[in-house]
């Protein structure tokens, strides 16, 4: 069968992976192989496939972008503010009072007193004090005390004690035991699992239809009555647990117990008794005794009586006495005017000006630019290449090379193993060339990017 190429499939390694590979097409007259499969021939020997990877080197100059900063001198114009000092006239109108003064005569008529010094004679009542001295009686009573000695009998009781021997009863209180039997309750229980609702720490609360009743309002404990319908409702929520429960079983057992009963025990005891009798006693007693006796005292007392007499005098007495008197009398009155004055003033004004000046500077601007720097580097570009080796079609080892001498005789030069080299598909190169530049330690080629020439 003759064909112009052939594709061999290859199951390399033992992970499974698949690798597809174009191989030349044989001369023509040969048949087609499929790779992969022992290559058994009714006309001559079996051969068994090997694929070796041989890696070329090549050489390739790449570009590497390095950047520098560049510093650019340009002029420029820079205004920087002078500020100064000007004075401007500001002319303005003062209105100035100007004072005048003027006088004026002015007439008025004045009442001046004149006093006057005049006599009268007035009769003037003097009293004059008379001394006469008298006597008078006084009479008063006068209480004097009177001592006396007298003696009273006093009567007053007395209580003399007498001692008699009398028997009384006695009861005493005697401690007896007394054996009596009272219940015991035992609790013999068990511990039992029960599920418990643990309740949330949120409370619930949802629509729950509520039949008529009364209800307490839980802030104001006021009761009210309400209606049958809706209302919200707090039911609490939570989880339910396996908790332990002990259930009681009380079991009663009579335990005898030893008490003290008390009894009471009558004797006669021998008692003393004290009593007291009353008794009357009677003793005098000197009592002294004062009384008061009245007298009748008279007393002489002299009295010194100061008697007025009325006498009248006649006096001159002075007067004086004041007639006013009209006179006309003339004065200078000074007047005060004030009248308005305008004047113009001029004042200077001191004013601050800005004005800018203009200054040429050189300013160094720094500019990046990018530049190509030219570099060689060697990668490996990996090849296939396929070997036959002659086997044993019975046990599928290969055969050993012959000798020299005997290869010349027994093996045709169309049996020996022949090398097929298989080239990568075109799509793989590149792939297969980063992984050979890796494997020998060089740098893959650089991308190009775009540059900025706008800078």
């Amino acid at each position: 069968m003759t064909c112009q190429r052939m594709i061999r499939l290859a199951f390399v390694g033992i992970t499974g992976a698949i690798v597809f590979a174009f191989v030349n097409a044989p001369a023509a007259g040969q048949d087609c192989v499929i790779v992969g499969t022992p290559l058994v021939s009714t006309v001559g020997p079996t051969y068994r496939l090997e694929y070796q990877t041989v890696y070329e080197p090549r050489q390739m100059t790449a570009y590497r972008v390095v950047q520098e900063t560049v510093y650019e001198e340009h002029q420029v114009t820079r205004y920087r503010p002078v500020w100064e000092t000007e004075y401007r006239e500001n002319r303005y109108r003062v209105a100035r009072p100007v004072l005048e003064t003027s006088t004026r005569e002015e007439r008025y008529w004045v009442q001046r007193p004149v006093y006057e010094t005049q006599y009268r004679t007035r009769v003037v009542n003097r009293i004059r004090y008379v001394t006469e001295t008298s006597e008078r009686e006084e009479r008063y009573t006068v209480r004097r005390p009177v001592w006396e000695t007298s003696e009273r009998e006093e009567v007053f009781t007395v209580y003399r004690p007498v001692t008699e021997t009398s028997y009384r009863l006695q009861h005493r209180t005697v401690l007896q035991p007394v054996v009596t039997y009272r219940p015991v309750v035992r609790d013999e229980g068990f511990f039992t699992e029960q599920l418990v609702l643990r309740p949330g720490l949120l409370p619930q609360v949802r629509l729950q239809w509520q039949p008529p009743g009364w209800v307490t309002d839980p802030v104001t404990g006021a009761v009210t009555w309400q209606r049958m319908g809706l209302y919200w409702v707090q039911s609490p929520r939570g989880r339910w647990e396996m908790q332990r429960v002990w259930v009681p079983r009380p079991v009663t057992y009579h335990v005898p117990q030893t008490t003290l009963v008390p009894q009471t025990v009558t004797e006669q005891v021998p008692v003393q008794v004290t009593r007291y009798v009353p008794e009357q006693v009677v003793r005098k007693v000197p009592v002294r005794v004062c009384r008061i006796v009245e007298e009748q005292v008279v007393q002489r007392i002299p009295v010194t009586v100061q008697r007025p007499v009325m006498e009248q005098v006649e006096e001159q007495v002075p007067v004086q006495v004041c007639r006013l008197v009209w006179q006309e009398e003339v004065r200078q009155v000074p007047v005060t005017t004030y009248r308005i004055a305008w004047e113009e003033r001029v004042e200077q004004v001191p004013v601050r000006v800005c004005r800018w000046v203009a200054s040429q500077e050189t300013v160094s601007i720094p500019r990046v630019v990018e530049k190509r720097v030219p570099f060689t580097y060697t990668y490996y570009v990996p090849r296939t290449v396929v070997c036959r080796i002659p086997i044993d079609p019975c046990t599928g080892e290969p055969i050993s090379a012959p000798s020299t001498s005997s290869s010349a005789v027994l093996t045709p030069p169309q049996e020996s193993a022949q090398k097929v080299e298989v080239q990568k598909p075109a799509d793989q190169a590149p792939t297969n060339q980063g992984q050979a530049g890796a494997a020998a330690g060089e740098l893959p080629p650089p991308q190009p990017h775009p540059v900025d020439n706008t800078r």
